[in-house]
């Protein structure tokens, strides 16, 4: 028996999920091909954000440290982001750049919808399931809506920027207690602040409305793009106080998920993600 070191495993694995992958026939891929048909949108409940809050546990359990081995790349990721950011001239674009993870998490969580899709088909779970979603028919489709939140995330960023420069800008603070004081306890500071909530939470509501049924969608069914992001925009229209409340449990998970440095998401990530395939399969009716 030869003993290998976890990188060498880890590295075997994601080699064998890539190999894996191509595209799949529609036939072999969805079990209701030709599923063009509207979608029927359901009336839930808070009972039912908690039972998919469950479901999402018990899928991390079920895929237990292999789940968090894959996952740990978006905490790192956002790591990097920050370090990067942390130059005084950028120090402003440190919270935009946090808080704008969430515009791209839907695109990023798709592996872990994949992997709850394939878990509720019966198939015993692999870590390697998250790279199936390569394989899927509606690809194109899954990466041009990602391309739409990117694009979003880097306006947002954009946008962010203008707002510091029209309230404490253009010069850079000289300090990190320097521009928490501008932030906090001068008049443009707080407007800096009221501004930037409010843009962000336009961002971040039309975002989730696109996508939160949407990406689930086009890996369950072969649909058009238009009828998946439609789809989303009913379920959340129909859905307005359950789904603002999935909403505000998103942000807080994301916000403890990102103490301490981030780290939390290891845990945070997965378990919104195959919730949010859970929660998917109770607004749209099968």
């Amino acid at each position: 028996m030869v003993i290998r070191t976890p990188p060498a495993w880890g590295w075997e694995q994601f080699g064998a999920g890539l190999r894996s992958t191509g595209t799949a026939k529609a036939e072999a891929y969805w079990e209701h091909a030709d599923s063009a048909a509207p979608a029927s949108v359901r009336r839930i409940t808070l009972r039912d954000l908690g039972e998919a809050l469950a479901r999402g546990f018990d899928d991390l359990g079920a895929y237990r440290i292999d789940v968090l081995f894959l996952c740990v790349i978006y905490p790192l990721v956002g790591l990097l982001l920050t370090r990067l950011a942390f130059g005084y001239e950028m120090l402003p674009l440190v919270f935009p750049l946090a808080s704008g993870f969430a515009l791209i998490g839907p695109f990023a969580a798709v592996g872990l919808y994949e992997m709850s899709r394939r878990r509720e088909m019966g198939q015993q779970p692999r870590w390697t399931h998250a790279f199936q979603v390569l394989r899927s028919p509606a690809l194109g489709r899954i990466l041009a809506l990602g391309l739409g939140l990117t694009l979003l995330f880097v306006f947002w960023l954009l946008i962010a920027q203008s707002i510091y420069q029209a309230t404490l800008g253009p010069r850079a603070s000289e300090s990190v207690a320097q521009f928490v004081h501008d932030v906090l306890l001068t008049p443009s500071g707080w407007v800096l602040t009221a501004i930037g909530i409010g843009v962000g939470f336009l961002f971040a509501l039309f975002v989730f409305s696109i996508s939160v049924v949407a990406f689930p969608m086009l890996l369950d069914r072969n649909v058009p793009l238009d009828t998946a992001v439609l789809t989303s925009i009913r379920a959340v229209a129909a859905n307005p106080v359950v789904m603002a409340v999935w909403g505000v449990i998103i942000v807080v998970g994301l916000i403890v998920g990102s103490l301490p440095a981030l780290l939390g998401l290891v845990v945070v990530m997965p378990v919104l993600g195959h919730a949010t395939w859970h929660l998917y399969r109770r607004l749209v009716a099968h």
